[in-house]
């Protein structure tokens, strides 16, 4: 066999290949690395297990030999997040790769913490934390989205509490992991699910609590953007008290327990309807005292004299009419002297001026044939006729023409 590159003509053998594999990893010597155990499993002495990304989909099996097993933390566990020495190791009787390990140490608590604090300051700056944007829960969900582990105790917790609370009430359960590798997948996808169903009211994540790295899957970024995103109010019940979950800051609620969860959704039969027979006796004894209160008042209106006797009005204004009649007729009788007074001296006056009055001491009128007022002798020539109108009747006569006036020289007028 020939170290040259493989042909169709010459290829090379799987020994060849795996042998030159091996030589390259080798050379890769060792590397500290970061994960979360997913599978840990003892078998003669030695550990084998796997070892998963924290935030990328990408998992490496490695070996920790019963020698090297004495040198590292006997805790050690399925879901623990640890930093390891390790060396990449082709075995190429069976074609696999493994790392093989030579120290392993549990991630420093501090390290952890420092970097949920980092995420949880980058969070609060979006405004996900806001009270404001936190949605209320409904009054009375006729269906409540549940989302927990399979055959849990949390599972049961809320289903039990809820229905005895409110027996009519309905669920729609999606079991997801809830420890481990899987959490943040499978609880992020059966979020959007419930979330999409119209006819879900409310979703519960329960979870029974657990340490602190147990529960850091609720502390993912991409799971906390999912709930901080969904439109339905969403619960959260994944830790006891002390325990603060990211997924706790988002949440529309956060219950202390699965049991609280419940409480919290659900209203109690009983106690509503005691409410209801408190608000209606409340409200019948409003009713009696407004009653009451108005009969009062109606009772002292009727006793009042206005509504007591029916001819009260014209008795209290029949002394005033009196008065205003009596009034009336004395200013008219006035006003009416006065009018005659003035009526007097005014036709005083018009017959003073009258020509009557003029007639009436011996005077007369003489007119014309034409109807004019004779005024100068002149206009009488001898034969005119003339209408000679007297104090009491007119009579008939003819100009014998005008009379010398003795005081004038014989002169005719």
């Amino acid at each position: 066999m020939t170290d040259d590159a493989p042909t169709f003509d010459a290829p090379w053998s799987v020994g060849l290949l795996s042998a030159k594999i091996k030589g390259y990893i080798d050379r890769l010597g060792t590397a500290w690395i970061e994960g979360e155990i997913t599978q840990w499993g003892v078998s003669g002495g030695n550990v084998y297990g796997k070892l998963k990304d924290l935030t990328a989909d990408a998992t490496v099996s490695f070996t920790i030999w019963s020698s090297v097993r004495g040198k590292i933390p006997d805790d050690l566990k399925q879901g623990d997040r640890v930093i390891a020495l390790v060396k990449p190791n082709y075995w190429v009787k069976g074609g696999t790769l493994t790392m093989q390990v030579f120290e392993m140490r549990h991630v420093g608590l501090g390290d952890l913490l420092e970097r949920l604090e980092r995420l949880r300051a980058l969070l609060a700056s979006e405004g996900l934390f806001d009270p404001a944007r936190k949605k209320p829960l409904p009054f009375l969900p006729q269906r409540i989205g549940l989302i927990t582990g399979k055959d849990s105790d949390a599972e049961k917790d809320v289903l039990r509490n809820a229905q005895l609370r409110w027996p009519a009430v309905e669920f729609r359960v999606i079991h997801a992991a809830v420890q481990g590798e899987r959490v943040v997948s499978e609880v992020t996808a059966a979020i959007h699910e419930l979330d999409a169903d119209p006819e879900v009211d409310v979703i519960i994540v329960a979870r029974g609590g657990g340490d602190f790295q147990n529960l850091l899957g609720f502390s993912d970024e991409s799971l906390v953007r999912a709930a901080a995103a969904c439109r339905t109010p969403l619960v959260s019940a994944i830790g006891h008290e002390a325990d603060r979950p990211l997924l706790d800051e988002v949440a529309d609620l956060r219950a202390s327990t699965p049991t609280d969860a419940a409480k919290r959704v659900v209203p109690d039969v009983s106690e509503e309807l005691s409410r209801v027979q408190q608000s209606r006796a409340r409200l019948g004894m409003r009713l009696t005292s407004f009653l009451a209160n108005e009969i009062d008042r109606v009772e002292q209106l009727r006793s009042r004299p206005a509504l007591a006797t029916t001819s009260w009005i014209v008795d209290s204004r029949a002394e005033d009419l009196t008065r205003y009649v009596a009034r009336g007729v004395e200013l008219t009788g006035r006003m009416l002297e006065r009018a005659e007074n003035q009526v007097a001296e005014l036709r005083a006056h018009v017959r003073a001026l009258s020509p009557q009055r003029t007639l009436d001491r011996g005077y007369a009128i003489a007119q014309l044939p034409s109807g004019s007022v004779l005024r100068a002798a002149g206009q009488a020539p001898a034969a005119t006729e003339l209408l000679l109108t007297l104090a009491e009747g007119s009579i008939r006569a003819t100009s014998t023409g005008p009379v010398a006036d003795p005081h004038d020289g014989g002169q005719s007028k």
